[in-house]
């Protein structure tokens, strides 16, 4: 598999997504480019903007393994990676699975459950593998997990802490859609049938995991010369320079930027990364990472504008 053939499958999928999901492009983009890039993604949007969908037809889309957690106060760490139940008519433990051993995992509404509960997709999430009971589990080369939350209620959620946050590749604000979208969407979701159920808009699988591998390695290959290295460290670098910034990234965010960088290269048919590939993913790869100080938290600073300023202030290669 090549470069073209990343692109060719990404266009696939998005096609397939296109089915049901109305507009919604820089999600899908973002999905595709974590998924190469063997990275998490972390949508954040007001209720009913297809969040859960989105995730949902893209997993039908890519034919994996999936899975769905929804996130609840009471839920426990158990629920989520399994645990061993004794038997008593064989007098043995018997491994029961939980829905995380899946190849992409849906963690619905990922701030309403405590951070004893969140912190259960830390191993997973970082090592694709879980541990209890002394045994690791595997999860898969291609394990990744679309986490979705609320930002508008703040009653009955536990926003979740900063390393479980660095973990994600991506966070996306997913915003309302504009009228022409909206008109789209009364259209194609305000008939009679269950928008809900999307065996309905015929979406088919367009890989499998096999290919996803060999797509995962192909982008891998991707070469990133050292000049471009060096603007990614230059910037991750400048989160924490910056005295609107309390909190800078992590050096995995640079690390992660660079793969995301590479993902982005091969779904436009390159192999290799320019600096547009890396400004064009800044934003999304590092909101989450930084904290605000608290004098541009009290001035109303965005997080988003101090990054986009940032990348605009270093100087990329040519």
């Amino acid at each position: 598999m090549n470069v073209d053939d990343v692109k060719t499958l990404a266009n696939a999928i998005r096609e397939e997504v296109a089915k049901a999901i109305t507009g919604q492009h820089d999600t899908v983009d973002l999905m595709l480019t974590a998924l190469f890039a063997g990275g998490h993604i972390l949508l954040e949007g007001p209720p009913g903007t297809a969040k859960t969908m989105t995730a949902r037809c893209f997993a039908q889309a890519l034919g994996v393994a999936y899975g769905r957690i929804q996130f609840t106060p009471d839920l426990m760490p158990g629920d989520i990676v399994g645990s061993n139940i004794y038997n008593f008519q064989t007098g043995q433990f018997t491994l029961t699975r939980g829905p995380i051993f899946c190849d992409l995992l849906l963690a619905d509404e990922i701030n309403r459950t405590p951070p004893k509960t969140q912190a259960a997709l830390l191993e997973a999430m970082q090592e694709h593998a879980v541990t209890f009971d002394g045994t690791t589990h595997p999860l898969g080369q291609n394990f990744m997990v679309v986490a979705t939350q609320n930002p508008i209620e703040h009653q009955g959620v536990y926003p979740l802490p900063e390393a479980q946050l660095d973990r994600f590749l991506f966070k996306h604000r997913v915003s309302y859609p504009d009228a022409q979208e909206e008109r789209a969407i009364i259209v194609h979701h305000g008939g009679g049938s269950a928008s809900h159920d999307i065996k309905q808009y015929g979406i088919e699988a367009q890989t499998d995991r096999k290919t996803l591998e060999k797509a995962l390695a192909t982008v891998g290959d991707v070469t990133l010369v050292d000049d471009v290295v060096g603007y990614i460290a230059s910037l991750v670098r400048a989160t924490r320079q910056n005295p609107e910034l309390e909190v800078g990234a992590s050096p995995r965010a640079g690390a992660m930027l660079a793969r995301a960088a590479r993902a982005r290269a091969a779904l436009d048919g390159r192999a290799y990364v320019i600096p547009d590939d890396v400004k064009a993913l800044a934003v999304p790869a590092l909101r989450h990472r930084v904290i605000l100080s608290p004098p541009a938290q009290i001035d109303g600073r965005l997080v988003e504008q101090i990054v986009s300023d940032l990348v605009d202030q270093t100087e990329a290669p040519r």
